[in-house]
């Protein structure tokens, strides 16, 4: 014969039960948490090799700045689609360059691991432009896509320092939309400021193409990133944000997110750290061949976005930093 219990004393058990699952995740995440981010460099990737074919030393991000603006380019089996970004990229700098000779830059495409051809298609740029303008940092494996943009920034030597995807989505001339947005952060307290792209203007459009089964996890992934940790920020993972040097440093100096939210955990950071930060409109195009996976990489992120709010409520993550090796 089956027990009833009184609705209030039903009540009070499931209670007892969603705490006593609180209090086990917060647990598992605390105890599974590695406790500093892994900043190590292996042996072949404190080099890389220049126009001539000669290995030359990385620089660090902890060096005086010597360019304007360093363009960090994470790409993964991008042999296809990396050609279309860098000559966008490349017309528009070397213009920007002609008109402005104080203006300097350097594009740095970080090979996160290819199985193609993305380093061999980066290096042909180098070689056209020269490795001042453009360097390929090749990574032994892949680190995923916030392993790969931490590694191009902490190799980078500009004042400010762009993160731009590789499929070339944003329309680059923007760049001065984030510029502008970035200036009127102005003073920058530490000289610490980002500006993020954003595409949230085009949300409707964007989901009168989806599905409704992408919309509705666009829709919980959204929800989850504002309840979680970062709530003033609309589009947390447009691939298309500005930091100062200083800001780069610091953020991703303390990053352990190394996958797709990353930049949850980035700006979760730069918030915690009172970085002033701006979100700007930016022009966006769908391209074909992303190599997010809808549900099983909306899944991981949502478990990643748990985890970072969990860790450092918990103080298993510590806004710390050290220097990569």
């Amino acid at each position: 014969m089956a027990l009833s219990l009184p609705l209030p004393e039903a009540a009070a058990v499931l209670a007892a039960l969603a705490a006593l699952l609180l209090v086990l995740i917060c647990m598992i995440a605390h105890v599974t948490a590695r406790k500093m981010p892994t900043l190590h460099r292996h042996e072949e990737e404190k080099f890389f090799v220049n126009a001539e074919d000669r290995k030359e030393s990385v620089p660090s991000i902890h060096d005086p700045p010597t360019k304007e603006l360093s363009v960090v380019v994470p790409s993964y089996n991008e042999e296809d689609r990396l050609p279309l970004m860098m000559d966008e990229a490349l017309d528009y700098l070397e213009k920007r360059q002609k008109r402005d000779p104080s203006f300097t830059y350097e594009v740095i495409v970080v090979d996160d691991g290819s199985k193609d051809q993305t380093t061999k298609v980066a290096m042909n740029y180098c070689k056209k432009y020269g490795s001042d303008k453009v360097r390929v940092l090749s990574l032994v494996k892949n680190r995923g896509k916030g392993g790969a943009v931490r590694m191009g920034v902490f190799s980078s030597r500009g004042k400010k320092i762009l993160m731009a995807d590789a499929d070339g989505a944003t329309k680059f001339a923007d760049i001065e939309k984030v510029e502008e947005g970035l200036k009127n952060l102005q003073p920058w307290p530490n000289q610490m400021a980002i500006s993020c792209g954003s595409r949230a203007h085009l949300e409707k459009d964007s989901i009168a193409k989806r599905s409704y089964f992408r919309t509705l996890l666009m829709y919980g992934f959204h929800f989850l990133v504002w309840f979680l940790c970062v709530k003033e920020i609309r589009d947390t993972q447009c691939g298309f944000k500005l930091l100062t040097r200083e800001a780069a440093s610091r953020t991703f100096s303390t990053l352990h997110i190394e996958r797709w939210a990353f930049d949850v955990e980035l700006l979760y950071i730069a918030q915690r750290l009172r970085i002033p930060i701006a979100e700007v409109a930016v022009n966006w195009t769908e391209i074909e061949g992303s190599k997010l996976v809808p549900f099983w990489s909306w899944l991981q992120m949502g478990r990643d976005l748990l985890f970072i709010r969990l860790r450092y409520m918990t103080g298993a993550w510590q806004l710390e930093t050290r220097k990569c090796n």
